[in-house]
């Protein structure tokens, strides 16, 4: 055992902060379409082509940032940098996938307010590449994680009520139910046990992880009100959406809305031209907050806004990953996870008919180039990249063809 202690001891992360940086940079200029496109940039990169992790844990990743509120897919990047390269690698893997949209969308704020970007032939061509990066998560997902009749009949029930009852907290009750009939009637023999994900942080730090989250959300409006401080009150407003939205993406916008239209630290019309702007970048939709922060405060208030609506996710997911290991390979907990699995499954596919498809393919032209697009990550296996800038292409060919 004191053997096995010490060999614990030694561990490291299997990575670097520089390498997590550098890949999650390249994800963060390349990741168009959303929160369900990113988790298929994210398979595609880390688990089909990196393999820092197996299909298995990054499902149960996937699973876990489902249930957790603020930004799933940005959860799941942090998720997998703390696992390749510690607490230090959470943060360089969201300084890289934030940073670019940060940075276009303080831009948009201090120079493009005026810019419509809403009918350029290329994002129509992004939203196109979205549609084909999706469907391969789908396709790659479904043959590993509902290949039986069981678990493909969940997938299938959770894809047609998810799509005549779309809301985050019916999604969030899909994958309970779809966890709690895994676990009275899916086998637990047979389900073979995931790889150890190690991560280097202690239990003592996620429990204060837990409670600072608790805190700050219960003592940051109570500060407000005490000091009437400009600032604080900004950070409680972006730190309180960032705490309690489930769903992440387009969810946060009437939250956000609610939180600084009335009280006039922006307009309806500055709030939907960023909205716009938000819709162009790549990275997550959180990153919109940098956007409003610029409007109302310049580059400080673009700060102190992204730290705060990014801060909960931290928190989260430090609290949550030395558990989450801990038990998922558990034969009770597997055969749960075997069901939540193959809802996550059917969540992904009812969001590649909507609003991924819905929003991207409307004539014969994008459903060719999506067939175009979807054949060269198939079955020639080029980068997600080089995908994304086909596609730009062929939207801006289509809108001067049509």
């Amino acid at each position: 055992m004191n053997n096995e202690s010490k060999l614990e001891v030694k561990e490291k992360p299997k990575g670097s902060i520089l390498e997590v940086l550098g890949v999650s940079l390249k994800l963060g200029l390349t990741s168009f379409g959303g929160p369900i496109a990113h988790i298929g940039y994210f398979r595609d990169e880390y688990v089909s082509r990196r393999k820092w992790l197996d299909e298995k844990s990054y499902a149960d990743l996937v699973a876990l940032c489902q249930f957790l509120p603020g930004p799933a897919s940005s959860q799941v990047g942090i998720s997998i940098g703390m696992i390749r390269a510690g607490l230090l690698g959470g943060i360089a893997s969201w300084i890289g996938f934030t940073l670019p949209s940060v940075i276009a969308l303080m831009a948009f704020a201090y120079f493009l307010r005026g810019y419509d970007v809403g009918g350029a032939g290329w994002l129509h061509g992004l939203m196109i590449a979205a549609v084909a990066v999706v469907a391969q998560a789908v396709w790659g997902m479904a043959r590993t994680l509902a290949p039986d009749r069981v678990r493909g009949t969940i997938a299938i029930l959770v894809t047609i009520l998810s799509l005549v009852w779309p809301s985050a907290y019916g999604q969030i009750f899909l994958i309970a139910a779809a966890g709690l009939f895994g676990r009275l009637f899916l086998p637990k023999d047979g389900i073979p046990e995931g790889p150890k994900v190690s991560i280097r942080i202690s239990r003592r730090i996620a429990v204060l992880s837990w409670i600072l989250f608790l805190g700050l959300l219960i003592g940051l409006p109570l500060l407000r009100q005490m000091t009437s401080s400009y600032w604080v009150a900004v950070f409680d407003s972006f730190y309180r959406v960032g705490s309690l939205v489930f769903g992440g993406g387009h969810v946060v916008l009437p939250m956000l809305q609610a939180e600084l239209v009335p009280i006039g630290w922006i307009t309806d019309s500055q709030f939907l031209t960023g909205y716009g702007a938000a819709q162009a970048v790549p990275g997550p939709l959180f990153t919109f907050s940098a956007y409003l922060g610029t409007v109302m405060n310049g580059w400080q208030g673009a700060l102190v806004a992204v730290i705060a609506i990014f801060f909960p996710s931290f928190l989260l997911i430090t609290g949550s990953l030395p558990f989450w290991d801990a038990i998922r390979n558990h034969p009770n907990f597997q055969s749960i996870l075997k069901g939540v699995n193959a809802a996550v499954v059917g969540i992904l596919l009812a969001a590649l008919y909507n609003p991924v498809w819905t929003s991207a393919i409307h004539t014969p032209y994008d459903f060719g180039l999506v067939v175009a697009a979807f054949g060269l990550l198939m079955l020639w296996k080029l980068p997600t990249w080089l995908i994304v800038l086909f596609s730009a292409v062929g939207g801006t060919v289509i809108s001067v063809l049509s």
